[in-house]
């Protein structure tokens, strides 16, 4: 499906990135997974299709996905597309390559040479937001902001975030942003109904510096979907049944006291008229500080199924209740903010 030719669906919600004029769908799609073969590639082209053809705009990976490979992936499923139409963005900061000391961290070296790599992958000539993956406790931050600063003025960036910074890293890198006149507008965090340590003192940090979150895993890994049930072991072939490599993000939610509480969602979802998955999306984009929920899938179906969150509105009293649900098993602990 060509944008260009067809415009842009009627059913997705579009959302300025912090206090940018940079627009981004509400759901996004996150280009995470593996992407190492034939088969592979070729789920992702569906995939990548079906978010075209319900209005997605924003794809969203990291040059370390498939150690560089997710980018080539995704590159050649959005070629002939409109550029204008889309808003790209990917990361920097794990080792890629064959795992030299300068392929991985923010050093200018390393954030300069992965960028033009990026390019060549993605198959552009810009990037509309480039990330820092981790914040680098062993580079000077003014070292990394000015290698930010500078693909911003080569033209070859057009905003630059972060992703699981602290509060503090967070402020920091925003007055040397303001120094440098560098357009610092994204946060892309984990943050679901689940997983809440952003909103004590990220989100507010990221409002006073006009910074907006890219939520990533917004349905906890797939195990706000309901496809994990207590007492029963993980369906074959889903994440949770893998401890190793993407799985292992999904461990924390797989408590059996976290699925109980997810299953007595299931009527509250019934009784708004939505899947859980979209009941949970909803739940993530009903906060103002959120530009986009980022989803993954592995078939067409999820993302059309994904997209529909757009626009849906939860009310008080159900949001209410869904905290009721949760309370006790959903994570706000700040401290748990991810940061080597």
């Amino acid at each position: 499906m060509s944008l260009e030719k067809e415009g842009y669906r009627k059913c997705m919600e579009f959302r300025r990135l912090g206090r940018s004029g940079l627009s981004v769908s509400a759901v996004s799609y996150g280009h995470w997974l593996s992407h190492d073969t034939a088969d592979q590639e070729e789920r992702a082209r569906s995939c990548v299709a079906a978010a075209l053809d319900v209005g997605i705009t924003t794809f969203i990976t990291a040059d370390a996905y498939a150690n560089t490979a997710a980018e080539s992936v995704l590159g050649r499923a959005l070629k002939g597309q409109r550029r204008e139409s889309l808003e790209i963005s990917t990361k920097v900061f794990w080792p890629t390559g064959p795992g030299g000391p300068n392929d991985k961290g923010l050093g200018r070296k390393h954030v300069m040479e992965s960028a033009r790599a990026s390019l060549r992958r993605l198959g552009t000539d810009y990037l509309d937001v480039y990330q820092a993956h981790r914040f680098d406790r062993t580079v000077p931050l003014e070292e990394t902001m000015l290698a930010f600063a500078d693909l911003v003025r080569q033209g070859h960036v057009l905003y630059v975030g972060v992703s699981e910074w602290t509060a503090e890293q967070i402020t920091r890198g925003a007055a040397l942003a303001r120094e440098l006149r560098v357009p610092l507008v994204s946060n892309e965090a984990q943050y679901s109904a689940l997983w809440r340590v952003i909103e004590a003192e990220v989100v507010p940090a990221c409002e006073r510096e006009g910074i907006g979150q890219l939520a990533w895993s917004p349905l906890a890994q797939g195990v706000l979907t309901g496809k994990y049930r207590p007492g029963r072991p993980p369906p074959t072939g889903s994440r949770g049944a893998d401890p190793g490599g993407a799985g292992g993000f999904i461990q924390p939610f797989l408590r059996q006291d976290v699925l109980a509480r997810v299953r007595r969602l299931r009527p509250l979802a019934d009784e708004a008229g939505l899947s859980l998955g979209r009941l949970a999306l909803a739940w993530v984009l009903h906060n103002p500080s959120v530009a986009s929920a980022i989803t993954g899938a592995s078939r067409p179906e999820q993302v059309r199924e994904n997209a529909e969150a757009a626009g849906v509105r939860l009310d008080a009293d159900l949001l209410g209740r869904i905290d009721q649900v949760l309370d006790g098993v959903a994570e706000t602990n700040p401290a748990l903010t991810t940061s080597p």
